[in-house]
């Protein structure tokens, strides 16, 4: 993706491209820094959004467009800044105040903390014109189709195809991660109906049914397969890394990151955009721990975790195609998928408790049986990473010093010694930070230690 960053000041370009330095690599195709009205803004480029450079000028805006219907975008006018985020926070943005009291925005938090006391993620589905976010979008329960299965699934299926075609438009070639599940399979293999060249793309460790799986759909479905075998020396040579570009140290989403980093960087040699199946597990129930949800309260923890993507796996997704200066399009989160995956019936989406049963009858016939059959694996598990990190952790931190650090100074709690390296590690990089509420946390963490 993209990378933007302003200040509602005017000169203020010396400043502002010291902030794009620190997120150059979101784009290495051009970029450019205006002072208009009364601000200062910029932006660095990749390939696939080269004609942003022409919004700079023409418009006096500045806009990430991680895909279609998907962008962070900021605009000058003449009584300051608008600002704007896609509904679902596929694009990241993040802002805050400087010392004179002008705001100012990013692409990433790194390109802000030097210059803000406090930042702030902007939301998703919200816009501000110099004030508050005020929300334009709010992802809510609508009235449920009435059709036959066959229908929903038909109709979905044509949805996603719809979704899949305009993000690839006139892209002879396109890359898709391909992890071997249901959802990075669905996409690979729409996409390879409208693509002269399919390039797939796999990171695990040697043996990992990723791996497998991944293999089976690329021979199915005739894409040209590529596979990263990680060792574990290869987790830690990127870790700190990942950190640095993923502004996090929640264990989950680490964890998994180093996975999708490894895989992004092969991609990166080969195409300037990718597919990503995120959002396929949120809108058609893909978690185990759903099954054990009364059916009234199920479209509530969708819509819910739905709306939680933004600063975890979409975080993930960003910043590891972006370290690589390479955009993912995911195209389960699409308006119009998304609209019409919200009224599908749950009953369709846990049938016989098997989850996201409506997807996998939209793909019959275009996947392999045993794909489609395949359940619902955590990406670093199917990736063969396991509980590694989480073991490397408890022999490199003593039960003491996870004791004595385990409190930061914001109230946080660390949950595992896995965390707390991690947490090392992002305060090497960034310093002891006590705001950090724009950081996201995944639902579900790690075991905690136990703290005699």
């Amino acid at each position: 993706m993209s990378g933007i960053a302003g200040i509602d000041q005017v000169g203020k370009t010396k400043t502002v491209k010291k902030m794009l330095e620190k997120i150059s690599h979101r784009g290495n195709a051009g970029s450019d820094v205006i002072e208009a009205e009364s601000a200062t803004i910029g932006i660095v480029c990749n390939e696939t959004q080269i004609d942003s450079l022409i919004r700079v000028r023409e418009k006096n805006e500045v806009a990430d467009g991680a895909d279609k219907g998907h962008m962070a975008l900021a605009r000058v006018k003449e009584d300051g800044i608008i600002l704007k985020r896609d509904p679902l926070g596929v694009a990241p943005l993040y802002y805050g105040m400087n010392e004179e009291g002008a705001i100012c925005f990013a692409s990433e938090v790194k390109a802000l903390i030097d210059l803000c006391p406090k930042v702030k993620f902007f939301p998703p589905g919200h816009k501000s014109n110099g004030e508050q976010p005020k929300s334009y979008f709010k992802l809510e329960k609508k009235e449920t189709i009435k059709d036959e299965p066959h229908i929903i699934a038909n109709k979905l299926k044509e949805l996603l195809k719809k979704s899949v075609e305009k993000r690839i438009e006139q892209n002879n070639e396109v890359g898709s991660w391909l992890s071997g599940g249901l959802d990075s399979s669905t996409l690979s293999a729409l996409a390879s109906m409208y693509v002269h060249k399919l390039y797939t793309f796999v990171a695990g460790m040697k043996g990992s049914p990723d791996l497998q799986y991944a293999k089976e759909v690329a021979d199915f479905i005739g894409s040209e397969h590529y596979e990263v075998v990680v060792k574990f020396s290869d987790l830690l040579s990127v870790l700190s890394d990942v950190i640095y570009h993923l502004e996090s140290f929640d264990a989950l989403l680490v964890r998994s990151s180093l996975i999708n980093f490894l895989v992004a960087k092969r991609s990166s040699d080969y195409v300037n955009e990718v597919l990503s199946g995120e959002g396929g597990d949120e809108l058609f129930a893909g978690y185990h721990y759903l099954k054990t949800i009364e059916q009234e309260n199920l479209p509530d923890e969708l819509i819910n975790i739905t709306q939680r993507l933004h600063n975890t796996a979409l975080q993930r997704v960003d910043r590891s195609a972006s370290a690589h200066g390479i955009a993912a399009n995911v195209c389960f989160l699409d308006s119009e998928v998304v609209d019409y995956a919200i009224r599908i019936p749950t009953k369709l989406k846990l049938r016989n408790n098997i989850e996201k049963w409506i997807l996998r009858a939209a793909m019959d016939g275009e996947l392999p049986d045993k794909i489609l059959n395949r359940r619902k694996v955590k990406f670093w598990k199917g990736a063969g990473v396991g509980k590694l990190m989480s073991q490397y952790a408890e022999q490199s931190i003593t039960d003491d010093d996870f004791r004595m650090e385990h409190k930061l100074k914001n109230g946080w709690t660390i949950n595992s010694k896995e965390e707390l390296l991690y947490y090392r590690i992002f305060k090497d990089h960034f310093g002891e930070l006590e705001n950090l509420s724009w950081m996201g946390r995944t639902k579900v963490v790690t075991q905690p230690a136990i703290i005699s």
